[in-house]
């Protein structure tokens, strides 16, 4: 078993590395509060690829995937959840083009719901968008922290506060520019990682063949393709993601930062196509760990980890908590990215404060959101329930927000009332909700039996039947073309992160340029 002295120390070098990455590469790249929240148009196919990469494969891919194996049901439910989140990023192909045409200038999904729909819908989706990445980044929190606790003994508290200190640092200094270039640093790690850890595995138990064989005749369900509750779970968790994918704003960021529509196009196809194998193989090990008898005791959302100290030396396992780090890192940075995006975007538009105020207020609220975040991560909760809780909110409300690209004639009373309608139908038979619910509000008896497939199926299907009411019978006609003049960049200058230190800060900013260009290739 690795020492919580030797896992502690690699966590803080790796963090400290991918830290003064960011920092070096950052410093006189951030001139404006526009280079900070969206570096337009700046990167071509390979880093735009990696970004989405490595932001989208957070350390949940070796957690959910896994816990969904080994406890939702086997192959079938590992089946569902690479699927579902594959189809996120090959949607947002066409929906993404469409953003960058009608908005060119644009920055965040807030600004842009005040502007099509109007400051109600807008209160809502900013609720809806900050809770999202608020219970996204607990999970991710969670996850890594309790995955550092089963292998090494670190305390829960302790892993949870090293990485979101050390995030916060390079995010509130570099903005988007930062995270930009530690995702493609990130991603040239971790590919490889993940690769020699996956076949690593293999080798340890024997192969895939004693793998599948030991499944077999220990818990034969779990291979069985068309296992019910494995099925069942496969189905609602591709609306969950598909949801969370489309309200993401760290998507919405990495649309403009693209250099153009083709570059944008191909990220995302490779991007999708990449996160295929590896959310595959990560649920496999769910299912092996289950299948093999390590799963107990409350600890599924660990099952990739559990089986990891079953079957590696230590230096192995020292391995895998680098690239569970880092995996946590290029979540984390996007997060944090996108909830001072949110905040700096709005404050330009709603205030006439300056660029001091604007990004003291964003890193300031990034700061409480990240403390949250590090304080329910230090629970120790079901990794898998919190992201769930997340892509409930946003299950019940991509359909009218996306519409509303398309739609002329979707008003914002019509968009809202079928967001908070398909919302209550979800919270109603969501398990880990409704009982708060019903104790608060004393509505156990009316409220339906609890179920995952119900209240996400239920609350997609409300929202577009809703939608889809609400565009026919209104008597509306949007112009689209307004968002342009509208949406506006913004143009004050940084009072840090820009021109004034040294240009030559070198060696450092030379080593971030050379990764950043082999991976933009």
């Amino acid at each position: 078993m690795v020492t919580s002295t030797l896992a502690l120390g690699a966590t803080v070098v790796t963090l400290a590395a991918v830290t003064a990455l960011g920092l070096l590469y950052s410093c006189g790249r951030v001139d404006t509060v526009e280079d900070y929240v969206s570096a337009r148009n700046s990167i071509g196919t390979g880093a735009t690829t990696a970004t989405l990469v490595a932001s989208s494969m957070g350390a949940w891919i070796l957690l959910s995937p896994a816990e969904a194996g080994a406890a939702f049901g086997g192959l079938p439910a590992v089946l569902g959840y690479t699927i579902g989140s594959a189809i996120p990023l090959l949607l947002l192909v066409p929906v993404g083009v469409r953003i960058r045409r009608l908005m060119p200038e644009g920055h965040s999904l807030t600004e842009y719901t005040l502007v099509r729909f109007g400051p109600r819908m807008y209160a809502y989706v900013l609720v809806v968008s900050m809770l999202y990445m608020f219970v996204f980044l607990a999970a991710e929190m969670t996850g890594i922290a309790g995955a550092l606790a089963m292998l090494a003994g670190v305390p829960l508290w302790q892993t949870a506060a090293l990485i979101g200190g050390f995030v916060l640092v390079y995010t509130a200094y570099g903005g988007l520019v930062a995270t930009i270039v530690t995702d493609a640093v990130q991603t040239l790690v971790i590919l490889p990682l993940l690769a020699v850890g996956f076949a690593g595995a293999l080798f340890a138990l024997g192969g895939t063949g004693e793998v599948h064989a030991e499944i077999a005749s220990a818990n034969a369900y779990l291979l069985d393709p068309g296992y019910a509750a494995g099925v069942e779970f496969g189905i609602y968790v591709v609306f969950a993601v598909l949801g969370a994918g489309m309200l993401n704003q760290g998507r919405w960021q990495r649309v403009y930062a693209a250099k153009d529509d083709a570059t944008l196009r191909r990220s995302l196809i490779a991007a999708a196509a990449m996160s295929v194998p590896l959310i595959l193989l990560s649920g496999l090990f769910g299912v092996a760990a289950s299948g093999l008898g390590l799963i107990g005791g409350g600890n599924a959302s660990v099952a990739f980890f559990v089986l990891v100290a079953e079957s590696f030396p230590e230096w192995v396992a020292l391995a895998v908590v680098v690239l569970a780090v880092l995996l946590v890192a290029s979540s984390a940075d996007t997060m944090f990215n996108g909830v001072a995006s949110l905040v700096t975007t709005d404050l330009a538009r709603l205030t006439d404060a300056d660029a001091a105020t604007l990004s003291r207020t964003g890193r300031a609220l990034t700061v409480v959101v990240a403390a949250g975040a590090i304080a329910i991560g230090s629970q120790g909760y079901s990794v898998l329930s919190l992201f769930l809780t997340a892509d409930l909110l946003a299950a019940a409300t991509f359909i009218p927000f996306v519409a509303g690209l398309y739609s002329t004639r979707l008003t914002e009373t019509g968009a809202l009332a079928s967001s908070l309608a398909s919302l209550a139908v979800g919270v109603a038979f969501f398990p880990t909700l409704r009982g708060p619910l019903a104790t608060v509000l004393g509505l156990d008896a009316a409220l339906p039996a609890p179920s995952f497939a119900y209240a996400f199926v239920g609350a997609t299907a409300v929202s577009a039947v809703l939608t889809l009411v609400a565009a026919r019978v209104a008597d509306a006609d949007f112009d689209h073309g307004g968002l342009a003049s509208e949406i506006r960049e913004i143009e004050q200058p940084m009072t840090d992160g820009g021109r004034d230190a040294d240009d030559d800060v070198s060696a450092g900013v030379d080593a971030a340029d050379a990764a950043a260009s082999e991976v933009n290739r």
